[in-house]
């Protein structure tokens, strides 16, 4: 192998290697910027590009979104809880021009701004609003962070605050009041509880005596209802019982209802009774049926003598018709006056209707 075939090989290799030198492959989701001797020509696409090699940088920026973690610091919030706080930014590069020529680092400074706008937000806020408005932390940050990052071409897309975790002392009476407030909660719930047992347990008592009292007073309407009712009917009962019997003793004459009394005076006496009472016009009575027998009125100045009746004038038993022309024949005519010793009034009081019985003597 002569010279010229080694320079020749030497020649290939060197043109080979400068330019494999000059290939550069840029991914679709990159971009890449061309610095040449210190002098920037121009944006790659994404794409096989060859440039001048030796002479040439390009430095490729991704274009997708990126998640920076920015990483936990201790914070001191307005009421002076100190408190570990950490969060995670989403960024994207849209102007990889000043991305690259305006901040040497676009992530690191972002982290940095993230961390210490982190702080002024929180210091102004409490431990209790820090925990509870996250979302407008979330919403303060990425508006401090874009407003800054957008002469670094870098989009602020979203902002999370990852953990808010108080430490030491802070996070123990934290605990402590969530756990008294749980009590508290729990005792409210009790005591509403037992209120509301209270109401519905006296609310049934109340329904309760309504319900016995209305029936109470239902039934003792009914039992008056059924004591009027059967009053009234037996009321009925002996008003008709009166009516049929003055009916029936209507046609009676004097002398039957002097019978009639005398045959109640009879069943009064027929009893076990030890003590008889005897109406107060007993005597009237008397008077009546002495004249019904017959027998006439005396006084006790008269001398008159006893009378004796023989059983024998009393004769045969008449019948029907006999009785019937009896009755006929005894009746005063209709213009006679009545006896003034018994009127329609009743027999008269006093001492002149007053019959002495121990005048009238009747043997057997």
């Amino acid at each position: 192998m002569n010279v010229f075939t080694i320079i020749a090989i030497v020649l290939i290799f060197i043109v080979l290697y400068i330019f494999a030198k000059g290939v550069v492959i840029i991914q679709p989701y990159q971009m890449g910027l061309a610095i040449r001797l210190g002098t920037y020509v121009g944006r790659k696409n994404p794409g096989f590009k060859w440039i001048v090699p030796f002479i040439t940088e390009i430095i490729k920026l991704d274009l997708r979104t990126q998640v920076i973690d920015v990483p936990s610091q201790e914070v001191i919030t307005k009421d002076n809880s100190p408190t570990d706080v950490d969060a995670i930014i989403y960024i994207r590069v849209t102007d990889p021009e000043r991305a690259c020529f305006e901040v040497k680092n676009y992530r690191q400074a972002t982290v940095a701004l993230a961390q210490t706008s982190l702080r002024g937000i929180i210091g102004d806020m409490e431990l209790d609003e820090v925990l509870y408005n996250r979302d407008m932390i979330n919403n303060r940050l990425r508006d401090i962070l874009d407003k800054e990052t957008d002469q670094w071409g870098v989009k602020i897309e979203r902002v999370e605050i990852k953990e808010v975790n108080p430490i030491g002392a802070v996070k123990q009476a934290m605990t402590e009041q969530t756990a008294a407030e749980r009590e508290r909660r729990a005792a409210i719930l009790r005591a509403d509880g037992e209120k509301r047992a209270a109401i519905l347990k006296a609310e049934g008592l109340r329904q309760s005596m309504i319900l016995e009292s209305e029936g109470e007073r239902q039934s003792k309407i009914l039992r008056a209802e059924g004591e009027r009712q059967s009053k009234i009917l037996q009321a009925q009962g002996e008003a008709q019982g009166l009516r049929i019997i003055a009916l029936g003793a209507r046609p009676l004459e004097k002398k039957a209802i002097t019978v009639l009394s005398l045959n109640a005076l009879q069943k009064m006496a027929d009893g076990q009774a030890t003590k008889i009472i005897f109406p107060f016009e007993i005597s009237s009575l008397i008077k009546q049926g002495a004249k019904y027998l017959g027998a006439e009125e005396i006084t006790a100045d008269d001398n008159a003598p006893e009378i004796y009746l023989d059983e024998s004038i009393l004769g045969t038993l008449p019948d029907l018709n006999e009785i019937a022309k009896a009755v006929e024949s005894v009746k005063p005519p209709e213009n006679q006056q009545a006896d003034p010793a018994v009127t329609e009034e009743g027999p008269l009081s006093g001492s002149e209707g007053a019959i002495d019985s121990s005048c009238i003597r009747i043997r057997e």
